[in-house]
C-alpha cells in the first residue's frame, strides 16, 4: 500500500508539473504575451503620433479656415506677430511672407486661433498709406494742410480717383500731421511713402515752415 500510495503521489505531482510546464510552453500562451506587448507598443506609439502631429493637424484646420474664410491670399500685404510683408505662398501647414527687406517668412496657420492678423490690403491691388510730419507749433497750419495734399494729389504713385487725407493732431512739442493715401500698386507702398515724404519737406521748406526739434519729437505714430 505505501508502494502504491507513493506511486500515485509522484504520479499526481508529476502530472501538476507537467500540465503547469504545458501551460507556459503553450503557443498560445506565448502569442498572448506577444499581442500585449505589441498592444501597449501601438498604444504608445499612437500617443508619440498624437502629441507630435498635434500642432501640425491644428496648422492643417486653420489652414482650411483661412481659404474658406479668406483670412489673407497670395498678394495680400499682412502683419502677424510684427512680420509685415506680401503673402507668396499658402501651404497646408504654414503661409510664406516676404516683407520689405526681402527676408521670407513662415508662420503657422495655427497663429490664427491666437493672435491677431492685421490685413492691409484684403485682396486689393492697392492700399493705405501714411507719411508722418513733425512740424514746429509756430505755423500756419491750414497752409501747410494745403501743401501737404497738393503734394500728395500729385504724386504718380496715387491711385486713380482715390481721396486724400490729412490729419493734424497737436503734441507738446509741436504738430504731427498724417497724410494718408492710397497707393496704385501695393508693391509700392514704400516708394511711396518716400515720394511724400521727400516731395513734402521740400515743399514745407521753400514756405519757411520749420519742423519740430528732435530732441522733443515722438517716436510713436
Amino acid at each position: 500500500m505505501a508502494r502504491c500510495a507513493n506511486r500515485c503521489g509522484h504520479f499526481v505531482s508529476g502530472s501538476v508539473a507537467d500540465t503547469r510546464h504545458a501551460a507556459e510552453t503553450s503557443p498560445f500562451s506565448r502569442n498572448g504575451t506577444t499581442a500585449r506587448n505589441i498592444l501597449a507598443l501601438s498604444a504608445g506609439l499612437a500617443l508619440v503620433l498624437a502629441y507630435t502631429l498635434k500642432d501640425y493637424g491644428s496648422s492643417f484646420v486653420a489652414g482650411l479656415v483661412t481659404v474658406l474664410e479668406k483670412t489673407y491670399q497670395p498678394g495680400d500685404w499682412i502683419e502677424v506677430d510684427g512680420a509685415y510683408g506680401e503673402v507668396k505662398s499658402i501651404d497646408g501647414r504654414a503661409l510664406r511672407l516676404v516683407t520689405a527687406d526681402d527676408t521670407e517668412v513662415i508662420i503657422p496657420h495655427s497663429r490664427l486661433w491666437s493672435t491677431s492678423i492685421y490685413n492691409a490690403s484684403s485682396g486689393n491691388r492697392s492700399l493705405l498709406c501714411i507719411a508722418n510730419f513733425y512740424l514746429h507749433p509756430d505755423h500756419d497750419a491750414s497752409a501747410v494742410l494745403e501743401k501737404l495734399k497738393e503734394v500728395a494729389v500729385s504724386s504718380s504713385y496715387r491711385a486713380l480717383n482715390s481721396s486724400v487725407t490729412v490729419v493734424a493732431l497737436e503734441k507738446p512739442w509741436g504738430t504731427h500731421y498724417r497724410v494718408k493715401a492710397y497707393v496704385r500698386e501695393s508693391r509700392e507702398q514704400f516708394l511711396f511713402i518716400t515720394d511724400l515724404t521727400v516731395r513734402g519737406k521740400d515743399t514745407l521748406r521753400r514756405v519757411n515752415i520749420r519742423f519740430a526739434q528732435a530732441p522733443y519729437a515722438e517716436t510713436r505714430n
